[in-house]
């Protein structure tokens, strides 16, 4: 029987609902904050699609192959995709901060950035994009971007740990393996 708490097996179950929530909370600051997205806020919000990907994929397979090689190998894979929001979204902080310029595609003025709700948007009129470098909201100091970073990280991280845990837990090549 499957159980739910966090293991190996489980925690493909635990990223897709961590990456799920991670686009309500983006979608209704942009929804309801109006907090329209930067080029770069659209790319870290890929990550996510890409890791809700790869848990279904892992969840089907590892359902009808179980196998601890293959709990290992998804979660690793779960930990790169985080990892590699950790960088786009570490990127953007540092964008934020000036340390760095962003991509040309994020180059809107704040003055050319549209203003207002969503349901203002003309969608037949051209606007410019919102700037990468204007964090719109910050808590504690910390922007969007800053606490995806975060986030990322401690994703990675525990996709890390759980396919470490599995290595270290697999059976020998007698014992079967059960989910």
């Amino acid at each position: 029987m499957l159980s739910f708490r966090p293991s190996p097996v489980t925690w493909p179950v635990w990223a897709l609902i961590c990456s799920a929530a991670m686009l309500a909370a983006a979608h209704a600051f942009e929804r309801f904050g109006n907090f329209l997205p930067c080029p770069l806020c659209l790319r870290q919000r890929e990550v996510y699609w890409a890791a809700i990907s790869v848990a279904i994929v892992s969840l089907v397979v590892m359902r009808l192959w179980p196998a601890y090689r293959l709990t290992i190998a998804f979660n690793l894979i779960l930990g790169l995709v985080f990892l590699t929001g950790a960088v786009i979204a570490g990127y953007h902080t540092g964008v934020e901060w000036g340390w760095w310029q962003g991509p040309a595609d994020c180059s809107g003025a704040p003055g050319d950035a549209l203003s207002g709700s969503l349901s203002q948007i003309d969608f037949d009129k051209r606007y410019a994009t919102v700037s990468c470098s204007d964090a719109a909201w910050r808590m504690f100091g910390i922007s969007m971007a800053g606490y995806n970073t975060l986030v990322s990280l401690a994703l990675a991280g525990l996709s890390s740990f759980f396919a470490i845990s599995a290595l270290q837990s697999a059976p020998t090549p007698d014992e079967s393996f059960d989910v």
